[in-house]
C-alpha cells in the first residue's frame, strides 16, 4: 500500500469567510476527494496551500473554564499579596 500526500494536521475547521481550512488551507471539497485524486493534482493544490493560509483571518483561540479559573486564581492572589 502506498501512502497518500497529505497536508492534514487534523486541525480540520473550515473558515466560513474563505472556504479554507485552519489547519491545512485546502476547501472541504478537496479534503473530500483527497484521496480520488493523483498524486500531481494533490501536489498541485499543496503547492497554492501556504498562500491560502496567508489569507485566512486567525481567531484567537477560545479560554477555557480551567484556564480562566486558574488566570482568575492568579489575579486574586496577587491582589491579596498587595493588601
Amino acid at each position: 500500500m502506498t501512502s497518500i500526500s497529505s497536508p492534514c494536521i487534523l486541525v480540520c475547521s473550515i473558515d466560513d469567510k474563505s472556504g479554507y481550512c485552519f489547519g491545512c488551507g485546502r476547501t472541504s471539497a478537496e479534503i473530500g476527494v483527497w484521496a480520488n485524486l493523483s498524486e500531481p493534482a494533490r501536489l498541485h493544490i499543496m503547492a497554492e496551500l501556504e498562500t491560502r493560509l496567508e489569507t485566512i483571518e486567525r481567531k484567537p483561540k477560545r479560554e477555557t473554564r480551567r484556564k480562566k479559573l486558574v488566570r482568575l486564581r492568579a489575579s486574586a492572589n496577587a491582589g491579596q499579596r498587595l493588601s
